[in-house]
């Protein structure tokens, strides 16, 4: 069974380390299990994202849809912030490094911007909750000062969308994620 890390940095953001097993012909790992996520979450679309090294995804964020990255190649940072008005880790700004040799990956909750950069080539797989929407579609700035993230790279190479997300202050409230309540 793979070790679940809760993040000590945002609520319902999900460590996850699976068990690799290996022999003289190579290896075998299971990287996703329904039962490993809470939250009601069940992962229904699989997508494969290749990026070069010094690329920056993001900040992106979607209202409904949660996410589990997970790494196959290549060295990448996470950067991961609380959007949620009312959560008890609103505002709060979380880095992850992972390693396509490591066998990690990181589950991330509806309201949390998400975004990572590329210390090498990138080879990412990652799972969605929800198919594509686009009014699900949102982001902010990935250099928003009030968010202050480290990318960990000089001369980042971003798409033209991600260079004209607004700032977390000019995020219009209809826009803003909001805690769920829970019982």
């Amino acid at each position: 069974m793979a070790k679940l890390i809760k993040s000590d940095v945002i609520e319902d953001v999900l460590i996850v380390e699976p068990i690799s097993h290996g022999d003289e012909r190579g290896r075998f790992v299971e990287t996703y299990r329904r039962s490993w996520f809470g939250l009601g979450r069940e992962m229904v679309q699989g997508n494969r994202s290749e990026k070069q090294a010094g690329a920056v995804v993001g900040l992106h964020y979607h209202m409904h849809q949660a996410d589990y990255w997970y790494p196959l190649r290549g060295k990448m940072r996470v950067v991961l912030h609380d959007l949620r008005v009312g959560s008890p880790t609103e505002k709060a700004t979380q880095i992850i490094d992972l390693d396509g040799i490591e066998d990690r990956g990181v589950f991330i909750p509806p309201g949390v911007a998400h975004g990572f950069s590329t210390f090498t080539d990138l080879l990412l797989t990652y799972m969605v909750d929800s198919y594509y929407n686009d009014n699900d579609e949102l982001g902010v700035l990935w250099s928003d000062p009030e968010i202050g993230a480290d990318w960990g790279v000089t001369d980042p190479v971003l798409s033209e969308r991600d260079k004209a997300n607004p700032l977390r202050a000019d995020i219009k409230k209809i826009r803003t994620p909001i805690y769920p309540t829970r019982t």
